[in-house]
């Protein structure tokens, strides 16, 4: 499975963006799909994840009521839209695919496939 994360960007605060990851090769219906960031000196941190069924399974606490995750699988592709963002979203973001199961979303050393990670930035 090969992820490409894209989407990200400077931003003031208030703004919105929506961060795609693409995925190819193997059959993705098997997988999990997870958002994830991590800021400069922190551990990667699980934000919001997918399952295989279209289930949705929220991390941080920050995220929930304003980052929305959506699958369009006719493209292949998970969107991460993120709204009202905050200087302390800034971070990397990395898409990861998982087949571990369902409960096992938000651990990081569960993913076996990641992209390549894409930088959001927020202003003050």
């Amino acid at each position: 499975v090969q992820l490409q994360a894209s989407g990200g960007g400077l931003v003031q605060a208030g703004a919105s963006l929506t961060l795609s990851c693409i995925a190819s090769g193997e059959n993705l219906r098997n997988y999990m799909i997870g958002w994830f960031r991590q800021a400069p000196g922190k551990e990667r941190e699980f934000i919001v994840g997918i399952s295989r069924s279209g289930g949705v399974i929220y991390g941080a606490d920050s995220a929930k009521g304003r980052f929305i995750i959506s699958r369009d699988r006719a493209k292949a592709a998970t969107n991460l839209q993120m709204n009202s963002l905050k200087p302390e979203d800034t971070a990397m973001y990395y898409c990861g695919a998982s087949r571990a199961v369902q409960s096992a979303i938000s651990r990081a050393n569960n993913y076996a496939y990641w992209g390549q990670g894409t930088l959001v930035t927020v202003s003050s």
